[in-house]
């Protein structure tokens, strides 16, 4: 059996206690695709892959998620993004000098940013390092701040896939936090039996294998998986949009200078070239823009 490029929600009957298992290989090699990642920062940018997914399809909404680190160590920003529950891109930005040996994040922030389609955006930033605060650590961080529920993350990847889990209890009622349950028995069985989980079992197995070898002996109510895939929103509209954002006559004396104007998505590596006829076109009334 091999991992699937899906996220998995399931329930705990009986409990006050949700799941998330999520496990991606195809979405994170396209990304590897794209860029000549030093080793080191690929297992980096498959967790934060695996755990933007996972998170999204936990808030169920429409739009994006993205997680954003940046720090002051060899990684000096990474960022990996989610839209609609389903299509993922990632890119990271190092120095020049890279070591493989050398700190990756050192010490930076954390912000997890959710743009609605409708609605308002909300950002939450927490810290984060290589040390004893890992993207797993800021993200239990984030819930237990920010949403006030009791949070468990686990993340794993290598350089050919990734995978995320988390548990959270939830509150019995909407005037009550998770993170004053005392003693929860449910809580700490559950956690004893994820911490199981080996990083070759999540890397490797599908999820209905995964979650059979973790909690067999209980009742779990599992959903339909979601289907992940990597997905860029780049487009010529939108190249033509941030070449209008220049400026008429800036845009122009590019133009005129270089006789195109050439537009690089950093996330796919597509490429747009607008020659100087396009790029006039683009500042040329439109017929709609007449008044008769």
């Amino acid at each position: 059996m091999t991992v699937t490029d899906t996220t998995t929600r399931f329930l705990f009957e009986d409990t006050h206690i949700r799941g998330e298992l999520t496990q991606i290989a195809r979405p994170f090699q396209e990304v590897l695709s794209k860029h000549n990642y030093p080793r080191p920062i690929q297992p980096l940018l498959g967790q934060f892959m695996a755990a933007a997914a996972m998170l999204s399809d936990t808030i169920k909404f429409e739009g994006i998620l993205s997680l954003q680190v940046k720090g002051n160590g060899q990684v000096r920003t990474l960022m990996a993004e989610c839209r609609n529950n389903q299509a993922l891109r990632a890119i990271a930005q190092y120095n020049d000098d890279f070591e493989d040996s050398g700190p990756l994040l050192g010490e930076g922030h954390l912000a997890i940013t959710i743009d609605p389609d409708k609605g308002q955006r909300y950002q939450g930033i927490v810290l984060i390092n290589d040390d004893d605060i890992d993207l797993a650590s800021a993200l239990e961080g984030y819930f237990q701040q920010s949403e006030q529920i009791k949070t468990r993350v686990w993340l794993y990847a290598d350089h050919n896939a990734a995978a995320g889990m988390m548990l959270q209890a939830m509150p019995k009622s909407a005037s009550e936090s998770s993170l004053d349950l005392q003693e929860d028995e449910d809580w700490e069985r559950l956690n004893f039996l994820a911490e199981t989980l080996k990083p070759e079992e999540a890397l490797n197995l599908d999820s209905e294998t995964v979650l059979h070898r973790l909690f067999h002996e209980e009742t779990v109510r599992v959903y339909p998986a979601r289907e992940l895939r990597f997905e860029c929103t780049c487009s010529e509209q939108r190249s033509a949009n941030a070449i209008m954002t220049l400026g008429q006559q800036e845009a122009l004396e590019i133009a005129h200078e270089q006789g195109h104007i050439e537009i690089d998505c950093q996330f796919c590596r597509a490429r747009y070239a607008f020659s100087l006829q396009q790029v006039e076109e683009l500042f040329s009334p439109k017929p709609e823009d007449s008044i008769n």
